[in-house]
């Protein structure tokens, strides 16, 4: 693997997600023409790259390997402005962008999938329209209303509690995009 784009960045966000939907993810990786080894090694890759101290840190790197963001802006967390960056959609989730938060120093607080601009969320009435890829943790937000969330057990995933009428369900986020939910 010569360069590190686009697709590679695709198959290390399909590396976290393999361990909800395997089923998913190979097809993801039929789509992009990728193995399973190639797939390992932009992740292992990535992981270096996350711990080099030479390449670019912050909003740099993800520059360096998606190109420069579509839109930048600020937003507010208590007291603490923080600089937002979004990049546009990606192949193989055509209606989602990538985006991350920084710190006034410029460290990445945060980094997930998001809903497009101008793209219209999927229509989410019950627990049922909730199915895997179907949508991201803003649109469940946005149509539940009464959601917990919680930090997952690595920086890629993300808890939701939902209740509803008809009880108390655990959305599973991996990078933002919906893996699974489950009855608690």
């Amino acid at each position: 693997m010569k360069g590190f784009a686009r697709r590679e960045f695709q198959l290390v966000l399909l590396r976290r997600m393999a361990d909800y939907q395997p089923g998913l993810v190979e097809d993801a990786m039929r789509e992009l023409g990728a193995s399973r080894t190639e797939m390992r090694e932009a992740n292992a890759r990535w992981q270096r790259i996350l711990r080099s101290r030479t390449f670019p840190r912050g909003r740099r790197r993800y520059e360096v390997v998606l190109g420069p963001p579509a839109a930048v802006a600020q937003r507010r967390l208590g007291d603490v402005a923080c600089d937002v960056a979004r990049w546009p959609p990606l192949p193989l989730w055509p209606g989602l962008g990538f985006e991350i938060m920084m710190a006034p120093d410029g460290t990445v607080m945060h980094e997930w999938l998001v809903r497009a601009d101008g793209v219209p969320a999927p229509r989410l009435e019950t627990v049922d329209d909730l199915v895997p890829w179907s949508c991201v943790v803003g649109d469940v937000d946005a149509c539940f209303g009464t959601v917990a969330h919680q930090d997952g057990d690595v920086p890629s995933r993300w808890h939701a509690t939902l209740t509803t009428p008809d009880g108390t369900y655990a959305a599973h986020f991996v990078w933002g995009l919906l893996q699974t939910v489950v009855s608690i």
